[in-house]
């Protein structure tokens, strides 16, 4: 799991950078100043960092020059309102890898962040399930030897279900949470076709019914 590390004071925007990052499997840490970013930064490794410029302490730009003075060349993106090119130019030769301008789009925001890691080589690896299936937390792609099986999303949403909960057993109350939004209608038995289909692409071994309270997935 790739760890992001974000410099970010408005704290409504950081927790719903945090709440949507999380949800495409990053694992995040939030600062609201420079000089707890740069605490943060002592006691972890990160793969990206996201940084805003105007923040207390220790602006965004001083404390990407400072890292970089150090020899941290982790890949970075400047999340900034800022639109002068002078500021944006000095973000570059501080050694910024790319920017958005706020406010950000957060589908053009997961874009970004994967090109920047693939880029930068962090690209999130391929976790092997069984055999010859494989799974790809960023793109969401499940892989059997090799070729895409374009499964639909709400398998895959299952899927990252069990394996976020691999030695506990899964419920069907957290099924529905995962795979229907509170104004869609589901039925328990669209869920057993749904358990039924991912059991014909991992085996149907592989996940046990627990009668009356879910199901577990067997690694």
């Amino acid at each position: 799991m790739n760890k992001i590390l974000v410099l970010e004071d408005d704290e409504l925007f950081a927790q719903t950078l945090e709440d949507f990052l999380e949800e495409e499997k990053f694992e995040v840490d939030i600062a609201y100043d420079g000089q707890e970013a740069l605490e943060l930064n002592f006691k972890s490794n990160y793969d990206l960092y996201l940084l805003d410029i105007n923040v207390p302490l220790i602006n965004g730009l001083d404390l990407l020059k400072e890292l970089r003075a150090s020899g941290d060349t982790t890949a970075t993106i400047f999340l900034t309102s800022y639109k002068d090119k002078q500021t944006l130019e000095e973000g570059f030769l501080n050694g910024c890898d790319d920017y958005l301008k706020k406010p950000v789009d957060l589908d053009e925001l997961l874009l970004r962040i994967k090109s920047v890691l693939k880029r930068c080589g962090k690209q999130v690896k391929e976790l092997k399930l069984f055999d010859e299936l494989t799974f790809d937390p960023i793109l969401r792609r499940v892989y059997k030897e090799g070729k895409d099986l374009n499964l639909p999303i709400k398998i895959v949403s299952l899927l990252e279900l069990f394996l976020e909960n691999r030695d506990s057993i899964v419920s069907k109350e957290m099924i529905i949470s995962r795979l229907w939004s509170v104004s869609e209608e589901y039925s328990e038995g669209s869920i057993r076709v749904y358990i039924n289909n991912l059991k014909k692409i991992l085996g149907k071994e592989k996940i046990t019914n627990i009668k009356g309270i879910g199901y577990k997935i067997e690694f």
